[in-house]
């Protein structure tokens, strides 16, 4: 699975900053007065951190952003702290008169509400959260954003430096957090730990040929002011920071983890942890974006997986050539396939913003333990430029590779949000990570995409609908093992039921799973809730129905959970 890279999901509190909620004063009028405060949320939350900040805005001082500490944040859990914060936020907010607010004000309250709401139950699960899972930790997330830290200015290779050597301490405190997590009995299985301490070594052992050394030095001849001698001394500080500091605290971590390693006694689902089911069903509600219980969930999913089944049997019948190993589709380059996808999605898609794409390629290091590719957002302030990551070790080609970058390119991830940012939104919608809008319209995005590449209709519908049941699978035993209890032996049952036999590959999807939970669900769910919300449309709209229409309605709301999606989405 894919990953899209969100800075607020490597700041582990799970609440917004909001500790100045109780002082705000209120202007008389409740629009100018709703859009103060959500401003000063915004500017107090993305002026925590010092990688929300940059990656956040381009030009804070625009926003009034000044003089901030550097600081990576912390993984320290106060939960009556944080409680208390947010039913702080709540009680400013409840004295907005609603019906007085604007659309656009209505719309960003319903969704901090919700995100309200949901972040109080979530805060007291807080040692149940994993920021160290094997497949979009932590661990492997920093140093992609450290290489991607953009450099300007003089002043921002001084703050980028400074930075860098506080890795030790957040790292210090994210140590910290999982022996409190071992205390509690909710420490990961040993088999994550293991994953966990082989991405750790694979970055310590890069050496010399370590990219945040060679990135380093291509970020700084774009700085035009530097002199040569100037450009030595900093390359000189950052190797030095890179030994003496960066790298003893992935070391540190490792060394702190390998101790704890035997603290993990569950190997199975959450729910076999204490509060493990409680927690789930929260988890899957942050993550889906969905309301629905998790056995409506369950139910939706099996109808899908059944309607995917019936229709590739028709195609078969019908055409008994088709099988996904036969079918081949565009060999051009990855921009070549983006500007194609760009064009074609045009009759059916709203006129997206002009923006220009890089794409890169994940070090050959750490290509065994990053996702096949990955989207990286803009700062809110210039999303014109935007960067795709490959990673070459999954030999994506032809179809693979085109609906891949449907995924992330067009109309994915960064058309639905460069062409939500051109909507010029509140920026404090900016700070929500709704990973079943986000990663749900991905997902619809890749499955359209099938129909738009050189296959003709039938192997086009055929690859599509196989892709829709993997994932359908997938989900569906995320749910079995976190939820029901499914052993490796169970979850091997499911899926020969469905013609997967080999114990190894389904012994990889079970770890998997075990190491991300919701992760599947998360794609999954929202794609079936867009295709659900797709259906009530058309029946509401009847011959009236455009899927441009729909569609930019649905990017219009922008991220948001699917009640909140809906309500505007199906207002008349």
């Amino acid at each position: 699975m894919r990953f899209k890279t969100k800075i607020l999901s490597i700041i582990f509190l799970p609440i917004l900053l909001l500790t100045g909620c109780s002082n705000f004063s209120f202007p008389t009028n409740a629009n100018v007065a709703f859009e103060n405060f959500a401003l000063s949320l915004f500017k107090e939350d993305i002026a925590s951190t010092t990688l929300g900040l940059h990656y956040t805005l381009e030009h804070p001082e625009a926003y009034g952003i000044t003089d901030v500490p550097i600081t990576l944040g912390t993984f320290e859990t106060d939960i009556d702290e944080s409680l208390a914060t947010i039913e702080n936020c709540q009680a400013v907010l409840k004295k907005f008169p609603y019906k007085k607010l604007s659309k656009e004000n209505q719309l960003t309250y319903d969704v901090l509400s919700s995100y309200l709401k949901l972040s109080q139950k979530m805060t007291l699960y807080s040692l149940h959260e994993e920021p160290l899972s094997p497949v979009t930790g932590i661990h492997a997330q920093l140093p992609i954003l450290l290489a991607e830290y953009k450099l300007s200015s003089e002043e921002d290779v001084h703050m980028y430096l400074e930075l860098l050597k506080t890795v030790p301490d957040y790292f210090s405190s994210l140590i910290h957090f999982e022996q409190q997590k071992a205390n509690a009995g909710l420490f990961m299985a040993e088999g994550n730990v293991d994953q966990v301490l082989a991405q750790c070594e694979a970055f310590i052992s890069m050496g010399d040929e370590n990219y945040l050394l060679s990135t380093f030095e291509t970020r700084l001849n774009s700085i035009v002011t530097l002199n040569s001698s100037q450009k030595e001394t900093y390359i000189s500080q950052n190797q030095r920071i890179l030994q003496d500091y960066i790298i003893p605290a992935y070391e540190c971590l490792s060394q702190n983890l390998q101790g704890l390693k035997t603290c993990g006694h569950n190997t199975q689902g959450l729910c076999y942890l204490p509060g493990g089911t409680e927690y789930y069903t929260l988890l899957v509600a942050r993550e889906t974006g969905s309301s629905r219980s998790i056995y409506n969930m369950q139910s939706l999913i099996q109808t899908q997986i059944t309607n995917d089944l019936l229709s590739m049997q028709k195609l078969l019948e019908e055409t008994p050539s088709l099988t996904p190993i036969t079918l081949s589709a565009n060999s051009e380059s990855p921009k070549q396939i983006l500007d194609l996808l760009e064009s074609e999605i045009s009759p059916a898609f709203p006129t997206s913003a002009s923006v220009s794409t890089e794409i890169k390629y994940v070090p050959d290091a750490l290509e065994d333990y990053l996702s096949p590719a990955f989207y990286l957002i803009p700062a809110i302030d210039n999303t014109e430029t935007n960067t795709i990551y490959i990673n070459q070790a999954h030999n994506m080609d032809g179809i693979h590779l085109f609906t891949t970058l449907a995924h992330e390119g067009y109309p994915g991830h960064l058309y639905q949000t460069t062409y939500y940012a051109a909507q010029n939104p509140n920026p404090l919608r900016s700070l929500f990570n709704f990973k079943g809008y986000v990663e749900g319209w991905a997902t619809y995005a890749e499955m359209c995409s099938y129909y738009l590449s050189s296959l003709d209709k039938s192997q086009a519908s055929f690859l599509q609908k196989n892709s829709s049941l993997i994932l359908g699978l997938y989900a569906y035993a995320d749910i079995g093992i976190h939820y029901i209890g499914w052993d490796l032996d169970r979850t091997e049952e499911f899926f020969k039921t469905y013609g997967i036999v080999d114990k190894t590959v389904i012994s990889e999807i079970y770890q998997y799973i075990l190491g991300d939970p919701a992760n599947y669900l998360s794609y999954y769910v929202g794609y079936l809730e867009i295709l659900d919300l797709k259906q009530q449309t058309m029946a509401q709209e009847g011959e009236n129905f455009s899927q441009k229409d729909f569609h930019q309605k649905v990017l219009d709301v922008g991220p948001a959970p699917f009640d909140i999606v809906s309500k505007y989405v199906l207002e008349k």
